[in-house]
């Protein structure tokens, strides 16, 4: 299943207390139980004005309804096609 970054605008983010890290945790689990097996949320990255955040969705529709159903802003989705690492550095083995 695909997965996708979302970018979040939340001017202050990186200040927002642990309890309220944990309320905007909780409301996103909640809609997650509503919306069924089809969409997970993997992590999220807070920096000082941007929260960004994995999922594994179907598509694009369905992490748009997440956001929607929870109140949460999106600026921008775009969906992962790879991922590397510092491993992706070393040589293959023939």
């Amino acid at each position: 299943m695909p997965k996708y970054m979302i970018e979040r605008e939340l001017p202050g983010a990186g200040k927002l207390s642990s309890s309220e890290l944990q309320e905007i945790s909780q409301k996103s689990c909640t809609v997650l139980e509503e919306l069924g097996p089809h969409i997970q949320w993997l992590n999220s990255f807070v920096t000082d004005d941007k929260v960004y955040c994995l999922y594994i969705a179907p598509d694009e529709a369905m992490v748009r309804r997440h956001a929607e159903m929870g109140g949460f802003p999106v600026n921008a989705i775009s969906q992962v096609r790879t991922v590397i690492d510092p491993t992706t550095a070393e040589p293959v083995a023939s």
